[in-house]
């Protein structure tokens, strides 16, 4: 019994998971989180058009998703002013990501991201035998220009960017992305993460020629229309590419109350409108006490705060330690500088003021401890 004949490549992955979720966190304590302020979830929750299209499709779930995701393909369209044709829908960004990677890249394949950025790209690439080249911030910001220019020096297949930024909040407008994209070579693709970008500046999406094969923009339901636990991802490109997931995507992963309660959602703009209000006042608040705490706050455009805990990563460590100890869920960046930081969440008052209160024990504590 020797079982399974493993690939070369599963072989010599690690068998780890790019976050630990607060739920394993809250298995481990065997108590539950008192604010969930780490994973940059919307806790204000979705439309209630959202959910009340959910719970009405919740009979009919005998039947599959609809393979083409048509209904909310057509809204999208609607929505961008551009043909159905040029958006495909998946399981979140990340599945997404995915299904592009197992796409374009092969083992031994170049590909280039910043050092620190979402480490799920990553994942993906490892998973298909790329080859990840990494480039550091500049200034807490991901740079494009360097991005571009390593693309170009090693001939890579694809290079992400993500913009706004996770996990530092950053970010710059369309229009000096698309200058950038001057330098990048005709062959690189260049996923555009837009994750966060409803809660971002005027001007901070690319308005680039939907069919410019250079480039293909990701956005989800997660953040801003608060569908995290749905897994509703969408891509906008040139059509060929578009196309061509259809070659290797799951046509069935798409669950059918997800597709109804996501076109839900994007119908109801007053809500939408509204949350990221809610999102600016949380970040105003986190920013307050951060600095009544004698931390900075760094600016941001999305749905979170990076705030500088002043030394290196490894006090701001401890400074997490002591808030998820307390019962509040924050994270941090994984590579230095950027990891002198912690990351919260937008959260309702009521979550904030936990952040407030345990936010002070928690730096007294780390700054008792020997160095």
């Amino acid at each position: 019994m020797t079982g399974p004949r493993y690939t070369k490549l599963t072989n010599s992955l690690p068998a780890t998971v790019p976050f630990v979720g607060p739920e394993a966190q809250e298995r481990a304590m065997g108590r539950p989180f008192l604010a969930r302020l780490g994973a940059n979830e919307n806790v204000f929750g979705p439309s209630p058009r959202a959910v009340e299209a959910i719970q009405s499709a919740a009979a009919n779930l005998w039947m599959y998703g609809d393979a083409e995701s048509h209904d909310l393909r057509d809204a999208l369209a609607t929505v961008h002013g551009i043909g159905p044709e040029n958006i495909v829908v998946g399981e979140g960004i990340d599945g997404l990501l995915g299904y592009l990677v197992r796409m374009l890249v092969v083992p031994g394949d170049a590909v280039v991201t910043s050092d620190g950025a979402y480490p799920t790209f990553n994942y993906h690439v490892a998973g298909f035998g790329g080859v990840l080249h990494k480039v550091p911030y500049t200034d807490d910001c991901e740079d494009p220009e360097a991005l571009f220019a390593k693309a170009a020096e090693l001939g890579a297949k694809i290079v992400y960017l993500a913009n706004p930024d996770n996990p530092m909040g950053s970010w710059h407008s369309g229009r000096d992305i698309v200058r950038a994209m001057d330098n990048l070579p005709d062959d690189t693709l260049l996923i555009l993460d837009e994750a966060y970008v409803e809660f971002a500046p005027e001007g901070t999406a690319v308005e680039l020629d939907i069919d410019d094969p250079r480039l293909i923009r990701m956005r989800t339901f997660s953040k801003a229309y608060g569908l995290a636990g749905a897994r509703v991802g969408y891509a906008m490109g040139a059509a060929d590419l578009i196309t061509s997931f259809n070659k290797i995507r799951n046509h069935f992963g798409m669950n059918r109350s997800a597709q109804i309660g996501a076109l839900a959602a994007l119908n109801d703009p007053n809500w939408l409108a509204q949350t990221c209000a809610n999102v600016a006042a949380a970040r105003a608040e986190i920013a307050r006490i951060a600095a009544q705490n004698g931390l900075v706050a760094l600016p941001s455009a999305t749905n979170f705060v990076a705030v500088d805990c002043g030394l290196d990563g490894a006090f701001a460590k401890a400074v997490l330690d002591g808030l998820v100890a307390r019962g509040v869920f924050v994270r941090m960046p994984f590579v230095a500088p950027q990891n002198r930081c912690i990351r919260v969440s937008a959260g309702r008052p009521e979550d904030l003021k936990l952040f407030a209160e345990a936010l002070p024990e928690a730096l007294s504590e780390a700054r008792s401890q020997p160095a």
